[in-house]
């Protein structure tokens, strides 16, 4: 009996040695505004399951400072207990994010620290930049009961501590050298450890890894995937507006501009605001399109309306000199290569089946007198008339045949005349006469 009795208190200090549930999320790669967005979904995930520890695996060289930011005030306010598991190592935004836990683990050969805010060619950013990062992350390493002026010579190398850091030096940690300054609780060696530091059992470990939507989203918020959705939008808005009607350009347009404002709304760097002032641009653009003729005032602050909203999404919230640096070379260099598209596509691609999926052609029905040849040598300053608006193309007619045409230099209406001036093959260059 009192054998049995031993076996039973025994199962019931075990249970509870196990009580604690976790919830552990895997924070990896660079820190951006879509990893802030998974963080944000793990923890209330965590705190709906009722967990009682939720573990932050943590192997970055770091990323954004507004996300780390970010994530780091998520983390604060976190209704469940946080541990940070620095695997690896935690370097630059990952050495806030690991600073905001309550506890801190590190791996037997983990890093902490080098949180320079730099760009993203690597060169230190402005002191106001510094300044910024140092207050954040001495304020958080201090609410936890760590050492502020610690935290702070990860980002400022003029910080000299004795004994820790000579000036001149920015200060990374070791796992042993973290120990030993109170910047981190326990050392261990694996998964195992960590459970039993803990108290988890690893039955009771719920992994919580990003999902196939957040990836989807990480990647069109990437910041060479955004230039590029950007590049597109401006092409074919503005082949829209330099072309008669609805067509393929407007299309594609559209599309890279939901794909770009859908993923940065997700993540909370668009708001109602920049989509406002998007719709708005957009409907300016529309009606430059569809009801005024010609590229005017309308089509101007449509254009514009449209660039400021990018511009409002690029940055974020709270952004640095660098983001706003970074904002508009990204929005320059898009409408610059959407300008140089646009050159090419109209001067090389204009009768091509390619051109096709981009511009607006009726087709050539007899009964619309389109002549169907190939052959337009003989054309070349001869006079007609415009048969359809010609933005960046349209048809002519001349003598009752109607014709392809691009203008040569500017807009011009249906009706008014027209002379040849140019033909290389089957396209046609026409200016007012």
């Amino acid at each position: 009996m009192k054998k049995y009795l031993t076996v039973i208190l025994t199962m019931i200090f075990m249970s509870g040695l196990y009580a604690v549930t976790a919830t552990r999320i895997r924070v990896e790669g660079m820190i951006d505004n879509g990893v802030a967005f998974y963080i944000e979904r793990s923890i209330k995930t965590a705190a709906e399951n009722n967990s009682g520890i939720v573990i932050f695996d943590i192997n970055t060289f770091g990323g954004r400072v507004d996300s780390a930011t970010k994530i780091k005030d998520l983390i604060l306010n976190s209704p469940v207990e946080t541990v940070a598991y620095v695997n690896k190592r935690a370097i630059s935004a990952g050495a806030l994010i690991a600073l905001s836990c309550k506890k801190i683990v590190m791996a037997e050969g983990s890093s902490m620290g080098a949180a320079t805010v730099v760009d993203q060619e690597g060169e230190k950013q402005s002191e106001k930049a510094q300044s910024y990062f140092r207050s954040e992350i001495g304020s958080t390493a201090e609410l936890n009961g760590r050492s502020k002026e610690i935290a702070r010579a990860m980002v400022d190398e003029d910080i000299e501590i004795d004994g820790v850091i000579e000036k001149g030096k920015l200060l990374t940690l070791t796992a042993k050298e973290a120990l030993e300054l109170d910047m981190c609780d326990t050392i261990i060696h694996n998964d195992t450890d960590l459970y039993e530091y803990l108290g988890v059992s690893p039955s009771d470990v719920e992994q919580i890894t990003i999902s196939l939507a957040e990836r989807i989203v990480r990647f069109l918020t990437n910041p060479i995937v955004s230039s590029l959705l950007i590049t597109l939008a401006f092409l074919g808005l503005i082949f829209e507006v330099k072309t008669a009607g609805w067509g393929v350009g407007g299309t594609v347009g559209i599309i890279a501009l939901i794909l770009f404002f859908g993923s940065h709304y997700v993540i909370n760097m668009a708001d109602h605001i920049e989509l406002i002032v998007f719709l708005v641009g957009l409907i300016l653009l529309l009606i430059e399109v569809l009801v005024i003729p010609g590229f005017g005032v309308t089509g101007i602050l449509g254009l514009l309306a449209i660039f400021t909203s990018f511009f409002m999404t690029l940055v974020g919230n709270d952004p640095t000199a660098n983001d706003l640096l970074n904002a508009g070379a990204t929005l320059s260099g898009s409408f610059i290569l959407s300008l140089l598209g646009l050159y090419f596509l109209a001067k090389y691609l204009p009768d091509t089946k390619m051109l096709d999926f981009i511009i607006v052609r009726g087709k050539e029905e007899k009964g619309a007198g389109v002549k169907n040849t190939k052959h337009f040598a003989e054309l070349a300053g001869r006079s007609g008339k415009a048969a359809t608006d010609l933005r960046l193309s349209g048809k002519i007619e001349i003598e009752g045949e109607v014709y392809p045409a691009v203008s040569a230099n500017e807009y011009i209406n249906a009706g008014e005349p027209v002379k040849v001036s140019k033909v290389e093959g089957n396209k046609i260059t026409v200016i007012k006469e």
